[in-house]
């Protein structure tokens, strides 16, 4: 089913539901059948309020139990007048006032009483919570953002099987990586118009959304769909519930990662792995509908052209500086790509990110956290406008994800581009091949969380601590004592590090300790208070970074005497290749989501 497919199981409107409490002046959201209501609470007049106190006093409103009578129903759900109003009482009963304990003082009478002063909420509680994202990002966001608004969200979403694709979901107290497609699928009405109708659809645009373990910076890196990869082979849950292996190709376009030889999303996801090096922790994807819808729910999305773009094959026509653009218009933009730049995919990518950090920021700003319709209407069209993988498939979840997400700064979202160049095998220029100088630096960067924008780390004091554990006197590497064992490198790593220490290093009170007993992510350097001399030798020997040095205790070799353990993780490629991770990103271009920006 399309996204314009998936609609609420009755009539109501979602805005609708958002009404105005005369007692507190504050919009509540009614799920229940009630008495009938105007969409749009008009304000509050004297002449009206009275009226009000006597309804909520001697009525109880219609709910899913009947109707019932002030002290019922309604009263048990505290819709009460609120002080110093005039209440009605049922006839020939009296009411016997409160009773005082011994020695309180006496109560001003009701009539004389000052009404409490009504405590505001914040703009952001009143409106339920930050919503923030790009792309499918946005759509998450925009679902996490309102998941007060209860269950029938969840009927909104379609999920798909990760198939192992994923690392099983993210974790909050752990670096995020989040997989964002779209799709040029042509589903959804009034997309037909585009061609290409009866596609599949392709991998058109991919993100990469690295959020650091701290949540002081996110990186979202563009995949070129025009990019030469290797597909892996995709062990797949077809449509019909049915499984099977597709067979991996060399040498193909990434865009043919999804929707090609029935591929699904978590193809693309394990495509991206052999990419980067880096499993996404989950993936979303969204159609054209997507941005049409939110660009609309949120009222617009200001854009700012550096010259005139009319493009016949987009629809885009518009004059140079700022517009707000939102449905049709904004799905023409961010699908231009003759008229900026160099005309190619790679221009239309600058475009796109143009446009998503447009996106965050009028999501991010007041005008749509304090407009609880505008909330309603983005977690509708967001969770009806996406596809996520069978590990994030509940409001809950996503509501996890997007509070997560909330605690970015726009101005800490770095968005850059899988650095690239034109593919030496074609004459004619259509596709590009990795850059190999500096495509392996950032992905090495985004693998060490480090962050793309200068972020006041949160703690400092703690790298300070850990860099120091490299300083000081080194001990000569023939007094360097050391056990080696395999944590999760490839099968023969320890032996292979044994003789490379010893013939090339000359480490020679070495020896191969064998299988760890746990897999390791990051290789380990664990020695006693007296060994950290040898210790610093070794890291340098190895190229270790002062976090994988881990003072604790040593062990006993097999001559009876005390050595250090050295236990190789995933991360470990080969003897004599260096482990110090990163501490700065490569310079490559970028742009930043605080910052507007002219497409030229």
């Amino acid at each position: 089913m399309d996204a314009q497919g998936r609609g609420r199981a009755d009539d109501i409107d979602p805005a609708d539901q958002w009404v105005l409490n005369p007692n507190t002046g504050e919009y509540e959201l009614r799920l229940g059948n009630s008495t009938p209501q105007s969409p749009v609470p008009g304000p509050r007049r004297a002449a009206s309020r009275a009226g009000a106190a006597a309804r909520s006093a001697g009525t109880a409103t219609k709910g899913a139990g009947g109707a019932g009578t002030g002290t019922g129903a309604g009263a048990a759900r505290g819709r009460t007048a609120a002080p110093g109003r005039e209440t009605r009482q049922a006839p020939g009963r009296e009411v016997p006032p409160q009773r005082r304990r011994r020695g309180a003082p006496e109560e001003p009478p009701p009539g004389r009483r000052g009404r409490r002063p009504v405590k505001k909420k914040g703009k952001a509680k009143k409106a339920v919570l930050w919503t923030g994202g790009i792309m499918a990002f946005v759509v998450v966001a925009a679902a996490a953002g309102a998941y007060l608004y209860i269950e029938h969200l969840n009927d909104n979403i379609q999920s798909v099987s990760d198939d192992g694709a994923s690392t099983g979901g993210f974790s909050k107290d752990k670096a995020i990586n989040i997989l964002l497609i779209g799709t040029d699928k042509r589903t959804g009405a009034g997309n037909e118009k585009y061609g290409d109708s009866g596609s599949a659809g392709h991998a058109d645009t991919t993100i990469l959304l690295h959020v650091s373990k701290d949540r002081s910076n996110a990186t979202a890196l563009s995949i070129p769909r025009d990019l030469i990869v290797d597909i892996p082979d995709c062990p797949t849950t077809l449509e019909d519930g049915s499984q099977k292996v597709i067979p991996g190709e060399t040498g193909v376009r990434f865009n043919t990662s999804l929707g090609q030889e029935d591929r699904t999303p978590s193809c693309t996801a394990r495509t991206v792995t052999e990419l980067t090096g880096i499993k996404p922790d989950n993936f979303m994807v969204a159609d054209f509908n997507a941005v049409k819808t939110l660009t609309t729910a949120v009222g617009g999305v200001e854009v700012c052209l550096a010259k005139d773009i009319d493009d016949p094959d987009s629809k885009l026509d518009l004059t140079k500086g700022k517009h707000t653009i939102e449905g049709e218009d904004a799905l023409a933009f961010v699908r231009t790509r003759h008229s900026v730049g160099f005309g190619g995919d790679l221009s239309r990518i600058g475009l796109q990110q143009q446009f998503l950090s447009a996106l965050m920021r009028k999501l991010k700003s007041n005008d749509t956290l304090s407009s609880p319709s505008k909330m309603i209407k983005l977690a509708e069209a967001g969770t009806k406008a996406l596809t996520v993988d069978s590990q994030l498939d509940s409001i809950d979840k996503l509501k996890d994800l997007g509070l997560e997400l909330g605690k970015l700064n726009t101005k800490n979202l770095t968005f850059t581009t899988v650095p690239v160049i034109d593919n030496p095998a074609e004459k004619v220029k259509t596709t590009v091949v990795l850059n190999e100088s500096t495509a392996p630096q950032v992905f090495q960067a985004i693998q060490n969380d480090v962050s793309f924008t200068e972020v006041k780390q949160q703690k400092q004091k703690e790298a300070a601590a850990v860099a120091a554990r490299l300083k000081g006197t080194k001990a000569d590497a023939a007094d360097v004592r050391v056990q080696v064992m395999n944590g999760g490198a490839p099968a023969g790593s320890a032996q292979e590090t044994l003789t490379w220490l010893q013939t090339e290093e000359n480490v020679t009170k070495s020896e191969n300790a064998g299988n760890a007993p746990a897999t390791l992510a990051k290789t380990t350097l664990e020695y006693g208070p007296d060994q950290a001399d040898q210790a610093r030798r070794l890291a340098e020997i190895m190229g270790l970074s002062g976090s994988a040095l881990k003072p604790g205790k040593s062990v006993t070799n097999s001559q009876g005497l005390p050595t250090m353990t050295l236990t190789l993780g995933k991360d470990f490629k080969g003897a004599g290749v260096s482990l110090t991770a990163p501490t700065k990103a490569p310079d490559v271009e970028k742009s930043t989501a605080d910052k507007v920006e002219c497409a030229k």
